[in-house]
């Protein structure tokens, strides 16, 4: 539960600072490429790369290139027609698709989780019931395929454990998930990246490397290894614990001028939805239950 705790204060920094310094001044690409690199180095000395089971290896590749590689180029790319409190709040939706990824999983299918659905897009719309344009609905598409990938990532990763249990401490077969991720970003730059538009300022710079070793590199360690150790309800709680933390720091420091009124409803309604996930659940038999 700690490392969940610290994690979410350390992004909820991280949102604003992407929003502020990065998000329409940096290529999207090149600056998840550059966290993944960092973030990479940090484990390179001490990832154990040899003697794992391939169906491991792949699946940390897997886990990697969902959870960090794809997750991060949408994260970046909504940046670019969302507002950082609209990012916030429909990163909310993450519970949900932790949900339906699990019961894909355990081959169930609920029906409500469509009806949540619905729910989070109705949220969406009052944010932005006076200005919903093309460039806002793909802002919140490419926000829900992050959404999706990221909680790929920590469904997956806690099956992966469980398949393959090791004595050794986890960080030392971690740099597997940084390598997948770039898999994905060094791609994504090399065809679409704009060389252009490079980090300028050192202030562009400093705020790369924070958020490549410390939210990237320790973060997404720390919340992988607390998602394995947490029971599911306990892991959807501390996904949306970042939303009010995160939404809390850029209203204060950064955001002064947000319609917090027209936010609040919005987000209300999105978190509204969640709730609705369970309705499906409560009516499965004690034997249904794992």
């Amino acid at each position: 539960m700690r490392y969940l705790l610290i994690v979410t204060l350390l992004w909820a920094f991280s949102f604003s600072l992407i929003g502020e310094y990065l998000a329409g001044r940096v290529d999207s690409y090149f600056a998840v490429l550059t966290r993944i690199v960092i973030a990479g180095l940090l484990f390179v000395p001490l990832t154990r790369w040899r003697g794992h089971a391939p169906a491991f290896v792949r699946g940390m590749l897997l886990i990697g290139a969902l959870q960090f590689g794809i997750t991060y180029v949408c994260l970046y790319l909504s940046f670019s027609v969302l507002t950082v409190p609209e990012v916030l709040l429909f990163t909310i939706l993450t519970p949900l698709h932790v949900t339906l990824i699990e019961d894909v999983l355990n081959r169930r299918f609920n029906p409500w989780a469509l009806v949540a659905a619905l729910v989070a897009v109705l949220g969406a719309g009052i944010i932005r019931y006076d200005g919903i344009s093309s460039g806002f609905l793909l802002g919140f598409l490419l926000l829900q395929v992050a959404n999706f990938t990221f909680a790929a990532g920590q469904v997956l990763y806690k099956h992966l454990l469980l398949k393959h249990p090791s004595t050794e401490p986890q960080y030392k077969r971690f740099g597997f998930f940084y390598l997948g991720a770039l898999l994905i970003a060094l791609p994504a730059f090399l065809l679409l990246g704009n060389g252009e538009r490079l980090p300028s300022t050192a202030l562009q710079w400093s705020v790369l490397v924070w958020l490549g070793v410390a939210a990237s590199g320790l973060g997404l360690y720390w919340w992988n290894k607390g998602a394995s150790l947490v029971d599911g309800g306990t892991l959807a709680v501390m996904n949306n614990a970042l939303v009010p933390a995160g939404l809390l720091v850029n209203l204060l420091i950064w955001n002064h001028d947000a319609d917090l009124l027209r936010l609040a409803l919005g987000g209300v309604v999105i978190a509204a939805s969640l709730p609705l996930v369970n309705l499906g659940r409560t009516r499965r038999t004690p034997a249904e239950v794992h």
